[in-house]
C-alpha cells in the first residue's frame, strides 16, 4: 500500500508526464490525416497506417474519416496513457526502485540513461 507521498509523488510525475488533450485536438484538426496526433499520443503503428494511406485520394478519405472518428476517441486515449503510466510508477514505487523515469520518458541530464557514468 501506498502511503500519501508516495501517492502524490506519483500524481505529480503523472501531470508533468501525460500527453496534453489540446496538443492532440490541434494535431488532429490540422495534420489529423497524416496521423500526427496519433505519433504523438504514441500509437506509432496506426499513425504510419494513415501516413502511408494520406499518399492516395482514396486514402485521404479514409483517413479523413478516420481522423473524424478519432476526434472522440482522443479523451480515451489519453486516460489509456495515464493509467499506464500511474500502473507503472505504482509498480515501480512498490518495487523500491531507484529509478522512476518511465520508460520513453527523458532521463535527467547526466544520468546513466543519458550515456555518462553516474
Amino acid at each position: 500500500m501506498l502511503d500519501i507521498q508516495q501517492q502524490i509523488l506519483i500524481e505529480q510525475r503523472i501531470s508533468n508526464l501525460k500527453p496534453s488533450a489540446g496538443v492532440a485536438y490541434v494535431l488532429a484538426i490540422f495534420l489529423g490525416v497524416f496521423g500526427a496526433h496519433r505519433f504523438y499520443l504514441k500509437r506509432t503503428g496506426s499513425a504510419v497506417a494513415m501516413l502511408l494511406l494520406s499518399i492516395t485520394l482514396l486514402g485521404l478519405v479514409v483517413t479523413s474519416i478516420w481522423t473524424l472518428v478519432d476526434l472522440f476517441l482522443i479523451p480515451g486515449m489519453i486516460r489509456e496513457d495515464i493509467d499506464r503510466l500511474r500502473q507503472q510508477l505504482t509498480l515501480e514505487v512498490t518495487s523500491g526502485s531507484r529509478d522512476t523515469t518511465p520508460q520513453g520518458a527523458p532521463s535527467p541530464a547526466g544520468g546513466p540513461a543519458a550515456g555518462i557514468p553516474g
